[in-house]
């Protein structure tokens, strides 16, 4: 008997576009000049942690209820998220040769040779000095490479009997997701007076790039999927979560200056990602707001843009294109734009053919 698919949740495919985009800015723009929007782009590497938590709401949305029935096939569950992920992610390193050369002289022959290995197998980002290796954003597939390993048995947890309970389970996860940053805040093991989103260590890059202090945000996302089984998909509920997910995270974002960084960093806003994914997931105004077709159109993309824009931009502008054509007085919006555009092209010549292909071929 035919599996039937869950209906689509096109507002939270709409935000990814979003996310997406915010990180691009993160790395190359001037926050200022985003205006109120400038607290956002500066605290761009949350997109991240919010798409941890999104995936693993997703895979749960999609998955657990045949995962608790013990009708969940790992194997085949691995390997369609191996002929989903991978062949972009491959891409990616490939177009990422001019870093690999930078990455040389930044570390020690052993850590080079280790991050030549351990990149293109999805294990680099548990050694915090190459975690980053290769292409900056790939950190995090690694940590997400380690999650799906693990999401069958994290899927087949029961959902408590009453509301009350999910929040109690959601709680302990919040409390324990705040405890990596908690520590560094108290002990400070980098010895940096003033942490922020420039700053450097072993145990900062370890808090940030590695996959232990994620995966209770990942968890966070499976646990939020039995919570949203059992709220009503219409009401005005949904909706007034969504705003305060929206409005609690630019206002924190706000005041981030006065927050330490290294709380702030992840498990600090589970409660409002949550807030927001739970949101829309419904159906209200804000969800038929995300869910407007261009932004699906573009956020389906959002992980070919996510995944490719670190090496793509420094190929870009080390290619000399733009000004021997006179874009360069467009810049740097004529990047992003390029940017947007080769990661729509990426997703339907490159993902959705090879995902094909490869599910054909290894029976996923």
């Amino acid at each position: 008997m035919e599996i039937q698919k869950p209906a689509r949740l096109d507002a939270l495919t709409g935000l990814r576009c979003f996310a997406a985009l915010n990180i691009v800015f993160f790395h190359f723009s001037n926050p200022d000049w985003f205006g109120p929007l400038a607290p956002v782009v500066n605290a761009g590497y949350l997109s991240v942690s919010f798409f941890i938590m999104l995936s693993g709401f997703v895979l749960a949305y999609n998955y657990a209820e045949r995962a608790r029935e013990g009708k969940l096939d790992k194997v085949r569950f691995w390997k369609a998220r191996f002929t989903r992920l991978y062949p972009v992610y491959l891409l990616s390193l490939l177009l990422g040769w001019q870093t690999l050369a930078q990455e040389r002289p930044t570390h020690t022959m052993a850590m080079y040779r280790l991050g030549l290995v351990l990149t293109p197998l999805l294990a680099q980002g548990w050694i915090p000095q190459i975690a980053t290796f290769w292409n900056t954003p790939a950190w995090t597939m690694s940590a997400e490479a380690s999650y799906y390993v693990m999401f069958p048995w994290i899927a087949r947890l029961r959902p408590p009997p009453r509301w009350t309970g999910h929040l109690w389970r959601l709680g302990g996860l919040w409390l324990l997701g705040m405890i990596p940053g908690t520590l560094y805040v108290i002990f400070n093991p980098d010895g940096i007076t003033h942490v922020d989103r420039f700053s450097t260590g072993f145990w900062l890059e370890a808090l940030k790039a590695t996959p232990l202090p994620h995966l209770p945000g990942f968890v966070f996302g499976v646990l939020l999927a039995s919570l949203d089984e059992v709220l009503e998909r219409t009401g005005p509920l949904r909706l007034v979560l969504g705003l305060i997910g929206f409005v609690g995270i630019y206002c924190i974002l706000a005041f981030a200056p006065w927050v330490p960084y290294a709380l702030i960093h992840d498990g600090l806003l589970f409660p409002l990602f949550g807030c927001l994914i739970i949101g829309l997931a419904g159906i209200n105004p804000l969800s038929k707001l995300l869910g407007f077709s261009v932004f699906v159109f573009v956020g389906e993309s959002s992980y070919c843009l996510y995944l490719m824009h670190f090496n793509l931009w420094n190929l870009l502008h080390a290619s000399g294109v733009l000004p021997a054509l006179g874009l360069d007085k467009l810049d740097p919006w004529i990047s992003y734009g390029i940017l947007v555009a080769l990661g729509l092209v990426t997703l339907y010549a490159v993902e959705k053919p090879a995902q094909k292909v490869l599910r054909k071929w290894m029976g996923a």
